[in-house]
């Protein structure tokens, strides 16, 4: 039998032992249309058809009254390079600063929601509220993906992580993880 040294780890903690979590930056207006970016890793896929992916988001967060409000959110996937971007957006409200003007992000229209999307990022989920669930100290917002596009050299079915296309992901706290090469199960490959 495999002899196995384990180690004991807070409940309040637990989440971080299914990390690392893909890194997206979301964003999101007001009624008024003052626009937020929030980061985010409890990101994740729902359903295929239709496209559907659910974020999960404190009530505190500014962001929160925002989609509750319009209905409406955009993933943004950022390259690693954005990694300064990703870490202010994730540290600063946006009830104090504009996260465009602090991180210097350009703004682009969406096609089909009124939030506007990252210029920047590798990939875009245009999405509207399908659904909400109050769960614990989170709200859990599902948004049906009205609209996916990626910038042409970053993706052909999967990212390609090239130098300009490698995504982050979160480790927890201040630490991310980069992506890096590919491994096909298939062939036999290893990490």
């Amino acid at each position: 039998m495999l002899e196995v040294r384990k180690c004991d780890v807070d409940s309040t903690h637990a989440y971080r032992l299914l990390h690392p979590k893909h890194t997206i930056l979301l964003t999101c207006t007001d009624k008024k249309g003052k626009v937020n970016i929030i980061t985010l890793a409890w990101c994740m896929p729902v359903s295929a058809d239709p496209p559907m992916l659910a974020v999960s988001i404190r009530p505190t967060r500014h962001s929160y009254r925002m989609i509750e409000e319009t209905k409406e959110f955009v993933i943004n996937v950022p390259p690693a390079d954005l990694l300064r971007s990703v870490w202010i957006c994730g540290t600063k409200s946006g009830r104090d600063v504009d996260k465009f003007e602090e991180t210097g992000l350009t703004r682009t229209s969406a096609n089909e929601v009124s939030v506007p999307m990252i210029a920047e990022c590798l990939a875009w989920l245009e999405c509207r509220v399908a659904d909400r669930i109050e769960l614990g100290d989170h709200v859990l917002f599902v948004g049906e993906v009205l609209c996916a596009s990626v910038r042409a050299d970053a993706f052909n079915h999967v990212y390609r992580l090239g130098p300009s296309s490698r995504t982050l992901h979160h480790l927890g706290g201040s630490s991310f993880a980069l992506s890096g090469g590919l491994v096909d199960a298939r062939e036999g490959g290893t990490p």
